[in-house]
């Protein structure tokens, strides 16, 4: 369980990659892509997605990229058609179900962890990219070698044995200068600047309190859609051709209808491969959009809501709690006292100090019971949305103010403030402007203060300076 939940807990953007490289996986065990026959036996260059999780991810995912690709050839193997050197790789043919669940699965996942442990020893070499590309060489010939020996422990009467690993022919050279080009390539693209914001902000997007919990249904509800519609197609299509088969005079034994079935069932995998890969893509792009947009409203220099992003989430906070007619909340707008003169004495670069450190004494003052926002220019924001006494606030207010005075050093830093509380539901347009007379209260009576009104509920309206 804790191997799970350390690999789900791995980054977002490496989930969605896993995803795609067990797809692809699928797609190359069930298509042409990832066999080449040479007669007597196919040679696969199925493992390519192992390589590339392993020099991308890390050995535990390898190994999972190589489970699959392990029961991927256990399947194909179990059709009644296949060589018998092909069918050995299938506990239902073989005679030996043990050592076909050995030779087929086990010894995939065992090259899986042992190449992911190997790339995981060349990134911390000296000469790392020098490293991967003499690990990619010698994988196919590394797994050539696993089987072999599996085969020649395993089902003996075959003739093959690890001796068989080391024949070399054109074809190994070639083999292995496509695993070191993939995956050279594949790690220059992962490792660009470009390719890890993308995975940052992937990886970021669960911060979103805004995402649409409702796209994540649609993809779910449409990838199972598709497998419907997949699964239909294959017990279709696979019905019309035994009819079609008998149609032209060829008797369709119970086999034959098995073997057409099960061919079926490999283009319904290679599919829904293709389809999850494209899933996959389409969260992805969809995820970085969403995240790019979310941080295109928070505000770059202090790190708090935007005045858009803001004034949304208010107006989200009254719909949330509109249920609940009982319960108050607070509004505040903070405002920096003099602050152009700031900016005028000491440059702009102190003047966006001041303001970073005004957002970051909101967020942590304030930030257990509500949410901050600029609105802009030395104009601050925040919404409280649970019930808070006035004493409590006012502690919390002089607390704050206490706080920035010492932001710089040659001058004392003050804001004025101005606290309006509301019963929910409240028209946001309404609590600004009341609020907004708050603070020019507050500026009247010589800033560096806070003037508070509390509704009827509370007691009397109460004005209160400090």
């Amino acid at each position: 369980m804790n191997f799970i939940k350390k690999l789900w807990d791995h980054s977002r953007f490496d989930r969605y990659f896993l995803g795609i490289l067990i797809a692809v996986e699928l797609l190359m065990s069930f298509t042409f892509l990832g066999y080449i026959h040479i007669p007597p036996i196919s040679v696969t260059i199925a493992y390519i997605p192992i390589l590339i999780a392993g020099c991308l991810l890390g050995p535990a995912q390898s190994a999972i990229v190589g489970l699959v690709f392990g029961a991927a050839s256990m399947c194909k193997a179990s059709a009644s058609y296949v060589m018998p050197s092909d069918a050995v790789f299938s506990p239902f043919l073989s005679g030996a179900p043990a050592s076909s669940l050995l030779l087929s699965i086990g010894t995939r996942t065992l090259f899986g962890l042992l190449v992911g442990l190997a790339f995981k020893l060349a990134v911390k070499r000296k000469h790392s990219r020098l490293w991967i590309g003499v690990i990619s060489a010698i994988a196919p010939k590394t797994h050539s070698l696993l089987v072999y020996s599996a085969m020649g422990i395993l089902f003996p009467e075959l003739g093959y044995h690890y001796s068989s690993a080391f024949q070399f022919d054109w074809d190994d050279a070639l083999f292995a200068a496509v695993c070191v080009m993939i995956v050279q390539i594949l790690w220059i693209v992962y490792h660009r600047d470009v390719m890890q914001n993308v995975k940052q902000c992937i990886d970021q997007s669960n911060s979103n309190p805004y995402a649409s919990q409702k796209m994540n249904l649609f993809f779910a509800a449409f990838e199972f859609f598709m497998l419907c519609m997949a699964v239909c197609a294959t017990v279709y299509f696979s019905e019309r051709e035994s009819y079609m088969l008998g149609q032209h005079g060829f008797a369709v034994s119970d086999r034959i209808s098995a073997d057409l079935l099960h061919l079926q069932m490999q283009f319904l995998i290679a599919s829904l491969a293709l389809n999850v890969i494209s899933v996959i893509l389409l969260v992805s792009i969809y995820k970085y959009m969403e995240y790019k947009e979310y941080k295109g409203e928070m505000d770059a220099l202090t790190g708090v809501m935007g005045r858009r992003m803001f004034l949304y989430h208010c107006n989200k906070v009254q719909e949330t709690n509109g249920a609940d007619p009982q319960r108050t909340g607070w509004f505040l707008f903070v405002d920096a006292d003099y602050f152009k003169e700031i900016n005028d004495t000491f440059g702009h670069a102190v003047g966006d100090t001041v303001l970073r450190e005004i957002a970051s004494n909101l967020q942590r003052i304030f930030g257990d019971s509500g949410k901050a926002g600029r609105l802009g220019g030395d104009e601050f924001a925040v919404i409280i949305e649970k019930s808070m006494p006035q004493q409590e606030l006012k502690q919390r207010l002089d607390q704050f103010l206490k706080a920035i005075s010492t932001t710089l050093t040659d001058k004392k830093i003050s804001c004025s403030i101005g606290a309006y509380q509301f019963v929910f539901p409240q028209e946001v347009n309404h609590l600004l402007a009341e609020t907004d007379l708050m603070l020019y209260e507050a500026k009247e009576k010589g800033r560096a203060c806070y003037a508070m009104k509390a509704c009827a509920r509370s007691g009397a309206d109460d004005h209160t300076d400090t």
